[in-house]
């Protein structure tokens, strides 16, 4: 299907549809600095050959999305939740189930938390607790922590910032599996060259919340599944199992080998679970 560039609440989302719009919604939220098109078109249409109807969205600030000027983010942490919301709006879509990756799905706890009528079910990949609580969860891999502190991009340059995203995705690919550098560099290529301003990505580093404090994990009432992976090297295992210990009922699956983020090697692990959570909810 083509992409579909919807206005809600004077916000412009670049989206694409697959599927049929007579089957259960499923909405997939990206982690932050990551426009759609990380969500692997081939992983949208295996979900959509399973009788949903998957959409899948840039952010603000990435793809074709409305864009800020670089380093001046003119909205909140809070906004891209409330973003979420504006794609079902857009799509006159009451609720759908919400799949998301990394900060994703942060973005989709605090959607459970703050709309929970818009919520179906909860799928939460790669991600961390979204609330503050009494939880002694670890630290990132020191791999991670020095790629952090010592990379260096120069924000002006397209092959600095896909150098910069290809490092990056390198190291949060874990240490267990081989990686796929071709791949990953046709993938970032293609996402800096769609973007409107492939520098604006960077704003989302800058953004804080800006709303109330959330309720806590155990409010939400609808059914959750947490796939992670035991070689995540920003949220270790961890910080899934204290989300599946914190949300009522919540199912966990863990992938030995994974990284952070869905590998198409967990594409057979990944989609039969998403298909039969969505449908049992």
């Amino acid at each position: 299907m083509a992409e579909r560039t919807i206005t809600v609440g004077g916000v412009e989302l670049c989206t694409e549809p697959f599927g049929d719009p007579a089957d259960p919604p499923v909405l997939l939220v990206m982690g932050l600095g990551a426009s759609m098109l990380w969500w692997d078109e081939g992983f949208c249409r295996l979900l959509a050959d399973g009788g949903r109807y998957v959409i899948r969205y840039d952010h603000r600030d990435t793809g074709r999305s409305a864009t800020d000027e670089p380093g001046h983010p003119g909205y909140s942490g809070d906004a891209l939740a409330d973003d979420a919301v504006r794609v079902l709006d857009g799509y006159g879509l009451p609720d759908a189930h919400l799949v998301g990756v990394s900060a994703g799905g942060g973005i989709a706890q605090t959607v459970a938390l703050t709309h929970p009528d818009r919520v179906l079910s909860l799928v939460l990949i790669s991600t961390s607790p979204a609330t503050p609580g009494d939880r002694s969860l670890p630290s990132p891999t020191d791999a991670f922590g020095r790629f952090v502190s010592t990379a260096e991009v120069d924000w002006s340059d397209a092959d600095s910032v896909i150098r910069y995203l290809l490092d990056y995705s390198r190291v949060i690919a874990g240490d267990q599996r081989p990686f796929d550098e071709a791949s990953f560099h046709d993938l970032i290529s293609s996402d800096i060259h769609r973007a409107r301003d492939f520098a604006a990505l960077q704003n989302h580093d800058l953004v804080a919340g800006g709303g109330p404090a959330l309720p806590p994990l155990s409010s939400i009432a609808v059914p959750t599944l947490v796939i992670h992976g035991t070689a995540d090297p920003m949220f270790p295992p961890e910080h899934g199992r204290a989300l599946a210990d914190e949300i009522p009922g919540a199912t966990l699956v863990i992938l030995d080998g994974a990284g952070h983020g869905v590998y198409r090697e967990d594409w057979a692990a990944i989609v039969p679970a998403v298909l039969q959570h969505t449908a049992a909810a």
